[in-house]
């Protein structure tokens, strides 16, 4: 049994949103909804009727066909409320009050803050879609952008899709390269981009990489040039920022088909071109009301603070808090410079809700850094939500010590696939340490053996079994779903593979082990590589570590350790004896690799995510060009380094043959 950490009080519940909703539904359906527990097995049992119910309690503008909810359609191809019309910027710009706060802008390094009111916010953004429709711009049409996490990509994304056009948008701290491997896909006609962003200390100028997008992307016919960090003259050929925002006119919105294409977002696209998402503006609108009201809770006047860039779809979830009439903390810059730097913020805009990576959270322990402590006032301060990555145990223990001991902590996991959560925390669950609280409303996920059957207390592959609305509508470029089925459906045709492996504990929580196409399969036993990380990113001599196991050709197999040794530190014979005790100790025997190799660093993602799936194909024999696309790595050098080990090792092993 997990350790339970903090549990809510009845008062808590009693004055949650949640509860407001299940009062709401027992009248409804004159039956009773004690819990949370009671929503979600109602939820997938009568699935339908479950999202009827977030149509009917947020008041969602749907202008309704024949009424069908889905077609009978498996998925990937059930259509949800077909014939239906919406859309979705008009859901988010309807609540708040106009004198009332949306956004709150900071960037690092401090200064004073941008303050836009929900008034304000309705005229940019109507402007905005003026002006995009003087340009041409009709349904369908693709508006890219590249931006930094500023007012300027919300206000553009609101007035894409009050157009009916199709919003995308790479971070600037992609290259070239990778944003074109992107957004040159859909053939964009608008292009707005910022001249460069702040990073840890420093003003990071973009102006050469614009142009290289302004030349790569010949579909674009109008070039937005947004001045953000630097004073210079507006680039020839482009339109100013200000030209968007000069107009007068009424603030009108496209009705939509549900499925409409809003948004393509990419995932990490360690191989070949990045694969693109195609989310409609039905499926977003209903899974942002149910996630900003009924999980993170949110109300008129409260804040949401969430650590993102653009390029991630945190970006794209924590907008959604607007439909709550709720204002958005929109923070540029690094985390932890200086060190602590996202606590400050949060402590300085009073921010209610976070969302934030757990790689923050490790970061920030592992400086030192103690925001209660410091005299921080994080009182408001009342939810928690950790995404990106499992959050170790260590974590949850710091959360409580350095921020506040009445705190819920709502470890989460989904992500880019569905724009929103598979699993997290509820207004009834306990906090239970290095565990997710549990599943979600409307989610009908299990965890399935290799046979395709349900187990419970072991570890299995993540699947959902019926449909979600906020899934892809299609993937771009994919007209006959090859794809998208190849992706998600290759093992057991209409069940959603996420690709995770999961244990489901009789509790009702959960834990995320890591990707299963990066399994650790060890004498018959799976091992999850979050595992690893959890354990051994608590000592003090790391600064981080990757895990790859390998089939080898005589049937043996391969358990491998790289660590990044922390700065001071050096992997010698105690470090490595150390790390051999803390594994067997803390985890099993078996969790003991077959070698522990120094290694100057761990690549990741542009989104974080540690390459483990293409340094195992690098161990196995590929070359660098097939098994990972550098356009798309944090840190290029350091995976080249695991691609000259891999060669060199490949070299070892034909001499030792021969």
């Amino acid at each position: 049994m997990s350790e339970i950490l903090w549990a809510p009080s009845a008062d808590r519940i009693a004055h949650s949103r949640l509860r407001a909703y299940l009062d709401w539904l027992q009248e409804r359906k004159s039956r009773p909804f004690p819990d949370h527990d009671a929503l979600w097995a109602w939820s997938v049992q009568e699935l339908d009727r479950f999202w009827l119910s977030i149509v009917d309690y947020f008041d969602v503008d749907l202008q309704r066909a024949d009424g069908t909810v889905r077609t009978a359609d498996p998925m990937p191809f059930t259509r949800w409320f077909p014939g239906a019309r919406l859309n979705w910027a008009q859901h988010l710009l309807r609540a708040g009050a106009e004198d009332a706060t949306a956004l709150v802008c900071l960037q690092e390094g401090g200064g004073p803050a941008r303050q836009i009111t929900f008034g304000r916010l309705r005229a940019a953004v109507a402007s905005a879609a003026g002006w995009l429709r003087r340009a041409g711009v009709v349904p369908g049409d693709r508006v890219a952008a590249y931006l930094p996490n500023t007012e300027h990509a919300v206000i553009a994304a609101l007035a894409a899709a009050a157009v009916g056009a199709v919003w995308a948008c790479c971070s600037p701290d992609f290259g070239a390269e990778g944003t074109l491997g992107r957004l040159a896909q859909l053939e964009p006609t608008v292009l707005l981009a910022a001249d460069g962003y702040h990073w840890n200390g420093k003003d990071i100028d973009r102006a050469e990489v614009v142009a290289q997008l302004r030349a790569g992307l010949p579909t674009v016919r109008r070039f937005v040039h947004v001045p953000y960090v630097f004073d210079r003259p507006d680039p020839a050929g482009s339109t100013p920022w200000s030209d968007l925002l000069a107009g007068d006119e009424p603030l009108t919105f496209e009705p939509v088909e549900f499925s409409h294409p809003l948004w393509v977002l990419f995932t990490s696209g360690t191989t070949g071109l990045p694969k693109g998402l195609v989310h409609g503006h039905g499926g977003i609108t209903l899974e942002g009301f149910k996630w900003s009201g009924l999980y993170a809770g949110l109300r008129p006047g409260e804040r949401i603070f969430t650590h993102t860039s653009t390029g991630w779809a945190l970006w794209n979830i924590q907008i959604n808090a607007l439909m709550q009439g709720a204002s958005l903390v929109l923070y540029e810059g690094s985390p932890n410079h200086p060190p602590g730097a996202v606590w400050q913020v949060a402590a300085r805009t009073g921010a209610d809700v976070m969302l934030l990576g757990a790689a923050v959270i490790t970061a920030t322990a592992a400086a030192g850094v103690d925001p209660r402590g410091a005299g921080l006032d994080l009182s408001r301060l009342r939810h928690l939500l950790v995404s990106g990555s499992a959050l170790p145990s260590a974590g949850y223990h710091w959360v409580m010590e350095h921020l506040s001991p009445d705190l819920r902590i709502d470890s989460t996991s989904g992500g880019t696939d569905i724009s929103g959560s598979f699993v997290g925390a509820n207004e009834y669950a306990p906090v239970r340490v290095g565990r997710i609280a549990g599943r979600l409303a409307g989610v009908d996920c299990a965890a399935w053996d290799e046979d395709g059957h349900p187990v419970v207390d072991a570890v299995g592959d993540l699947v959902i079994t019926q449909p979600m609305p906020s899934m892809p509508v299609h993937l771009w470029n994919d007209p006959q779903a090859r794809r998208y089925l190849e992706s998600y459906f290759d093992t057991w045709p209409g069940v959603w593979r996420h690709g995770d492996w999961v244990t489901m504990y009789a509790d009702g929580s959960i834990a995320i082990h890591g990707r299963s196409d990066s399994t650790l399969n060890r004498q018959g036993v799976r091992l999850g590589s979050a595992d690893f990380y959890d354990v051994l990113e608590t000592m003090p001599e790391i600064s981080e570590t990757l895990v790859v196991g390998l089939d080898l050709p005589d049937d043996g197999y391969w358990l491998g350790l790289f660590v990044a040794p922390a700065p001071g530190y050096q992997l010698d014979d105690d470090l490595r004896q150390k790390i051999v005790t803390t594994l067997r100790s803390r985890l099993t025997p078996r969790h003991v690799p077959d070698e522990i190799i120094a290694a100057p660093a761990v690549p990741h993602t542009l989104t974080g995510k540690r390459l483990e799936v293409p340094i195992k194909k690098l161990l196995a024999g590929k070359p660098l060009e097939k098994a990972a696309n550098l356009a798309t790595v944090d840190n290029p050098d350091a995976l080249r380094w695991y691609a000259r080990f891999a060669t060199d090792r490949w070299a070892e092993r034909r001499s030792t043959a021969g």
